[in-house]
């Protein structure tokens, strides 16, 4: 059980860690080329959804069962600190079509991610 805790653990840790540098990269996108703001959420559903999938895939890779169920964990506590966080830092935060989406995004790749990490030779 601490074995599959740890991996859940390191593949939200790996995911935020790639999201830091996905944003990094697309700010610095944002700055110095032409790219419309109106990029922005897109971007950010799909550098979430990348996120989720590459530490759910790593954070599976030792885990040789049960991919389905860690891996939408990963998703799902990547999400919710999103949003946990999102709801300190904004008291006007609430749930709309977006955030729905995000979550349904989260679990989904998630759970590919844990997929491809349970069967990855």
């Amino acid at each position: 059980m601490e074995k599959i805790v740890n991996n859940i653990a390191k593949g939200v840790g790996i995911s935020f860690l790639v999201t830091v540098i996905l944003l990094l990269i697309f700010a610095g996108l944002l700055t110095y080329t032409e790219i419309s703001e109106s990029m922005t959420n897109p971007v950010i559903i799909i550098i979430t959804a990348i996120s989720i999938l590459i530490g759910s895939s790593i954070g599976n890779l030792k885990i040789k069962k049960n991919g389905l169920v860690n891996g939408a964990l990963i998703g799902g506590i990547y999400i919710f600190t999103i949003y946990l966080i999102s709801s300190i830092l904004n008291w006007k935060f609430g749930l709309e079509i977006q955030s729905i989406i995000m979550i349904v995004i989260g679990m989904v790749f998630g759970i590919l991610g844990g997929i491809i990490g349970v069967n990855k030779k």
